[in-house]
C-alpha cells in the first residue's frame, strides 16, 4: 500500500510560485480586472502582486502563448481584446459541441450522483440570486455547463469547450458588470428542464433543449454589447 500511495504522489503536479502568479494575473484578465486593450507595464504587475520582476515575466509568456495578452517590447503587456465577431465564433463552437455533450449525458444514463452534482449547481444559482450576488450566481451557471460536458465523457468534445471557456467568463463578467442579466431566474428554470430531460435519458431533448438555451445567451450577450456600442472586450 505505501509503493502505491508513493506512485499516487508522484503523479500530483508540483506548484511552482509562477504557477501561482500566472494564475493570479489570469484571473485579473479573465474578471476584466486588467481592461481589455489596456497596457501596463510588468515591473507594475510585480508590485500589484507583490513579487518580484522575474517570475512576473514567466507568466506572461505563458499568458501570452494562450493569447491572453501581447508582450510589447519596451511597453509591458496588452491584455488582448475579444471582438463582437470572436464572440460570435465562439458561441458557434459552444452551440454545436455543448449540446452534444448533453445529448451524450443523456443516451448514457446520468447517475444519481451526476444528477445531483447538476441540481446543486441551480441550488446555488437560486441561493445567490436571492443575495443579489450576481458575479457567484454567474460562477455557479458555469459550473453546470462545465459539468455538462465534463459528464459527456468525450475528451476531445472537452478540450475543445474548455479552449473557448476562458474567452466566454470573460465575456460573461465584463457584460454583467455593464447591465444585471436580464432574466436570471429563466436560466435556472431552463437548466431544470435540461436536467429533466437527461434525467428520462431523453437525447434528443436535452440536446434541443441546451441549444435553446445557449443561444438565448448569446443573443443577450450580444444585445448588451450593442446597447453599449462596445465592438470589442
Amino acid at each position: 500500500m505505501a509503493d502505491a500511495n508513493q506512485k499516487s504522489e508522484l503523479k500530483l503536479p508540483r506548484r511552482t510560485p509562477i504557477d501561482s502568479i500566472y494564475e493570479r494575473i489570469r484571473k485579473k484578465i479573465l474578471d476584466s480586472e486588467l481592461a481589455p486593450g489596456s497596457q501596463i507595464l510588468e515591473q507594475e504587475l510585480a508590485v500589484m502582486l507583490g513579487v518580484s520582476r522575474t517570475p512576473v515575466r514567466e507568466a506572461v509568456i505563458r499568458l501570452q502563448n494562450e493569447g491572453l495578452l501581447e508582450i510589447v517590447p519596451r511597453h509591458g503587456v496588452r491584455i488582448v481584446p475579444i471582438a463582437v465577431s470572436d464572440m460570435r465564433e465562439i458561441y458557434d463552437v459552444l452551440i454545436s459541441l455543448e449540446p452534444r455533450a448533453a445529448e451524450l449525458l443523456a443516451a448514457r444514463g446520468a447517475s444519481p450522483k451526476e444528477l445531483r452534482k447538476l441540481e446543486a449547481s441551480c441550488e446555488r444559482m437560486a441561493d445567490t440570486l436571492a443575495r443579489g450576488e450576481m458575479e457567484k450566481w454567474a460562477l455557479a451557471d458555469e459550473e453546470f455547463h462545465l459539468d455538462i460536458v465534463q459528464l459527456s465523457n468525450n475528451r476531445r468534445l472537452v478540450d475543445i469547450v474548455l479552449n473557448c471557456w476562458d474567452q466566454v467568463h470573460r465575456a460573461r463578467y465584463f457584460t454583467l458588470r455593464l447591465r444585471q442579466h436580464p432574466r436570471p431566474s429563466k436560466s435556472i428554470e431552463e437548466h431544470y428542464e435540461i436536467i429533466e430531460a437527461i434525467r428520462r435519458g431523453d437525447a434528443s431533448a436535452a440536446r434541443r433543449l441546451y441549444r435553446r438555451h445557449r443561444e438565448r445567451g448569446l443573443r443577450e450577450q450580444i444585445d448588451v454589447m450593442t446597447a453599449f456600442r462596445i465592438h470589442q472586450i
